[in-house]
């Protein structure tokens, strides 16, 4: 059994629309996969009505949280999406993606970069706008070789000189929030050192203490070592500890698959959820 917890669709900030999405994890040989756009759950419907036989998807998103400073993902599966609590925090967020974006899209221009805002639009389409169609845009400007090489301290990484920081949930709020819409909560991608600043053990700890269920382990973004290294701390504070390829098309080197969560892990998280269940699919096709 294969299993991919950590996608995104064009409802944020990747290339493959839902239907594409779905229909792409089965050809990829998948049996589960999660749809977590970025602090909105728009996809899902697309997702569900073309969802072929075979395939269960799991609901949730990727929420934005920032602790002392340091900015971090939770992923969140299998909540109510209409617990209106959390939906109000998700449209904070997410109403606040265009002024940022529009804000970093100065201070590259005063950095001399030609980019404009009319182009990182383009890129977004109807997604929520993000750093990675600002990223996008340095590519096609000839600015940096690829979206990573943009995540850097010169451009648009945390803290980098054209970083402006958002609206991000505090994530013990994040979680409480979560657990009372009946979802489960995974820290993505926790030591993604490339990225920027991570968030200390100490802090994940009393996360864990508060409710937290998982770490992401196994992701890209973690060599071998650290993933040994958060298999074992997953294993100290009773963790679950998933895996994930964190897909976002074209628009990242990764693949649906590339990295699974294992099905006793999958079964534990289905289990603790209340919010809502996987959807197996029936043969669905896109609107």
């Amino acid at each position: 059994m294969r299993i991919d917890l950590h996608t995104h669709s064009t409802a944020s900030d990747g290339t493959d629309t839902p239907a594409e999405l779905v229909l792409g994890a089965a050809a990829a040989g998948l049996d589960v996969v999660a749809l977590t756009d970025h602090d909105t759950t728009r996809g899902h419907a697309e997702a569900i009505a073309a969802l072929p036989e075979g395939l269960t998807l799991v609901t949730g998103a990727e929420l934005s949280c920032r602790i002392d400073g340091v900015s971090l993902h939770l992923l969140a599966y299998l909540f109510d999406e209409d617990e209106p609590e959390l939906l109000r925090e998700r449209e904070l967020v997410r109403d606040d993606r265009v002024p940022r974006a529009q804000a970093m899209v100065v201070k590259l221009q005063e950095l001399g970069v030609p980019i404009e805002w009319h182009q990182v639009a383009r890129i977004a389409g109807e997604g929520s706008v993000g750093r990675p169609h600002i990223a996008t845009a340095l590519v096609e400007l000839g600015v940096v070789p690829s979206v990573s090489d943009a995540f850097t301290p010169q451009w648009i990484a945390d803290g980098g000189r054209a970083h402006i920081t958002k609206h991000e949930l505090d994530p013990f709020k994040a979680i409480r929030l979560v657990k009372a819409a009946g979802g489960v909560t995974v820290f993505a991608h926790p030591l993604a050192v490339k990225r920027g600043k991570t968030v200390p053990e100490a802090a994940v700890a009393d996360l864990a203490v508060y409710g937290l269920d998982g770490i992401e382990v196994d992701h890209m973004d973690h060599d071998e070592a650290t993933r040994a290294h958060l298999r074992g701390l997953a294993a100290d504070l009773g963790l679950l500890a998933t895996g994930s390829s964190d897909y976002h098309g074209s628009r990242k080197t990764c693949r649906l698959g590339d990295y699974t969560t294992d099905p006793e892990i999958y079964g534990e998280i289905t289990r603790r959820a209340t919010g809502a269940f996987p959807v197996p699919g029936t043969g669905g096709r896109p609107a």
